[in-house]
């Protein structure tokens, strides 16, 4: 039987080779295409839809999690196959159109897509016409190994293949230009990609993750690769691509804002990209003026911006909304010697409300792969109260996180746990009250769905203090990164400060009493933070650690099989363990 796959590769093939010998016939036969005004050069128009941080959500995400605001009014966003609606609507009608992304399009995804290690996803970004996207940081969750499998295709090398579902890995093409093997040169992927419009202008694009990558990694998984600079890498494939002819260059980058939610709708007010702060505007403003767009990713909310490259002229910078929410409509012309008329440059915002109707070929393709997981998905292992926003919740505590924190403190009970940190980034969505309160499988596995080992690690009053610091001070500074808690411990912080002085020290308390310095305790964490995972080098300094044999998944689904029911549920756990206080 062939394999659909296959005939969607074969299919583009085709479409490229008969535009190719379109354009060959029209020169043989002496046609021209009429120039937009007299003398005028010839004006093509192109279209880019653009998307990034799916993260392996082929269906919409629940709650304030899977809600963004546009234009004022409150969306709940979301769905591939309602993207796929949408898209086929944007695109009508548009003879050049190409759809592309800034990384993270798997890892970190619910049970649907995790259970078959992001094969649906990747078929699913196939169904939906992706030319190209850029790694990020996300790809490489399972390792270099496993993403070349991803891309390449063959069986899991552990779980074989999907049941009637042989995989021939991505129709498109993944790129990662400044990623290499550690003491080379040669990229581990490709850095760039050409694609040539149906009426034969050609379009390259350059894709890299940002150079800090290895900060939001399990280390473990990384050891032997290096993560450079972006904007070197640029220059270099920007050269080569000038120097094929290609004039039109769009840069696919998995970097993003320092600030979510500054830029908005406003980006440009106060002057180019005003609003816009971190290592992308200063990426996007250096790049070389080759590069006519930017599309990036990573921070999760969207932007439209424009920024002055080293030539002085506008190059627009945007990002979409993570989760399948939303994706950008970018449209712009090229002139007759290929390039991007930069005046002509728009981008759009495009929501992806969930009432959309679903695409019946993208919905046929998410069923099947359902099916295949719907038994163990809807499996309940617990009950719940109320709603626990996680990922959607704007406070640094969290009541997800306050939970997940206590199901893995009494995880680590046995090897004499005192408490349990862990990273917010853990936490991929909210456990919404549904169903009676009925916690599944698929609920717990979408809320955590790295299935990182649980270790517990001996650490004196002082270390717990560093740790602590380390959420405001140092690497975190600019972006803060409160780590949940469980219920044994808490602080207090004075924002007014800075850095790591935020850290009320004399107010830290274990179980009711004053922390000791001098004293070890034990703590659990998983394995991203122990290996010193989003700028927590403290963790990494202690190597004595016991457990490993349990995941945070697995600790939160015992801990509600054990401790909840239809008549006691897990209660919505009450804020108090950061406490904010003012001079």
């Amino acid at each position: 039987m062939t394999n659909p796959l296959f005939l969607r590769l074969r299919s583009r093939r085709a479409l490229a080779l008969s535009a190719t010998a379109l354009a060959a016939a029209t020169a043989l036969l002496g046609f021209q295409a009429p120039p937009t005004q007299a003398g005028a050069p010839v004006r093509v128009p192109v279209q880019l839809l653009a998307l990034n941080d799916l993260h392996g959500n082929l269906e919409p995400v629940d709650g304030a999690a899977g809600r963004i605001t546009h234009r004022g009014t409150p969306v709940q966003a979301g769905g591939l196959a309602q993207m796929a609606t949408l898209m086929d609507e944007a695109r009508a009608g548009r003879t050049n159109s190409l759809t592309v992304a800034a990384g993270d399009m798997i890892g970190g995804s619910p049970l649907l897509s995790a259970i078959f290690h992001d094969e649906p996803t990747v078929a699913a970004l196939d169904e939906l016409g992706l030319a190209a996207s850029s790694v990020g940081n996300h790809e490489f969750d399972e390792g270099p190994r496993e993403l070349r499998r991803v891309i390449d295709g063959g069986c899991h090398p552990v779980d074989g293949c999907a049941p009637d579902a042989p995989y021939a890995g991505a129709g498109f093409t993944y790129l990662g230009g400044n990623v290499t093997e550690r003491g080379a040169t040669t990229p581990l992927f490709r850095p760039y990609t050409v694609e040539t419009l149906p009426t034969g202008q050609k379009i390259g694009f350059i894709g890299v993750v940002t150079k800090n990558a290895p900060s939001v990694i399990n280390a473990s998984m990384i050891r032997d690769l290096e993560f450079h600079d972006e904007l070197p890498v640029i220059e270099k494939y920007s050269k080569e691509l000038t120097k094929q002819g290609v004039r039109a260059q769009v840069l696919l980058i998995h970097e993003g804002e320092t600030v979510n939610g500054v830029a908005g709708g406003k980006c440009d007010e106060g002057g180019p990209a005003a609003r816009l702060e971190g290592r992308i505007k200063e990426i996007a403003q250096q790049a070389p003026s080759a590069v006519d767009l930017v599309i990036s990713g990573h921070s999760h909310d969207s932007y439209e911006c424009a920024v002055l490259d080293p030539a002085k002229k506008r190059r627009v910078v945007t990002q979409a909304d993570s989760f399948g929410r939303s994706f950008t409509d970018l449209r712009f012309d090229l002139n007759g010697q290929g390039d991007v008329v930069r005046g002509t440059v728009t981008a759009e915002h495009r929501p992806v409300p969930v009432t959309t109707a679903r695409q019946p070929a993208m919905t046929k393709l998410i069923d099947t792969w359902r099916g295949r997981s719907e038994e163990q998905a809807n499996r309940v292992v617990g009950h719940i109260a109320g709603d626990l926003p996680g990922r959607g919740s704007t406070d640094p505590e969290t009541p997800l996180g306050s939970l997940i924190t206590d199901a893995q403190a009494a995880a680590g009970r046995g090897y004499g746990a005192d408490f349990a940190l862990t990273n917010p980034g853990s936490m991929r969505a909210d456990l919404i009250f549904h169903d009676g309160g009925e916690v599944t499988y698929a609920d717990a596995y979408r809320v955590q769905p790295f299935a990182n080992a649980l270790w517990v690690l001996p650490i004196t009053g002082e270390q717990v203090v560093r740790a602590l610091q380390q959420q405001l001070g140092g690497g975190n500074e600019v972006k803060t990164v409160f780590l949940q808690l469980s219920k044994e411990l808490s602080y207090s912080v004075d924002m007014s400060k800075s850095g790591a002085d935020r850290v009320l020290v004399d107010t830290i308390r274990l179980n009711g009493r004053p922390l000791d310095p001098a004293a070890t305790y034990k703590v659990v964490v998983n394995d991203f933070l122990a290996n010193g995972g989003n700028n927590f080098g403290v963790f990494a300094e202690i190597a004595d650690r016991e457990g490993g044999d349990i995941t945070d998944l697995d600790a939160l689904v015992t801990y509600l099989t054990d401790t909840t029911s239809a008549e006691h549920p897990a209660p919505v756990p009450a804020p108090g363990r950061i406490t904010f206080v003012t001079p």
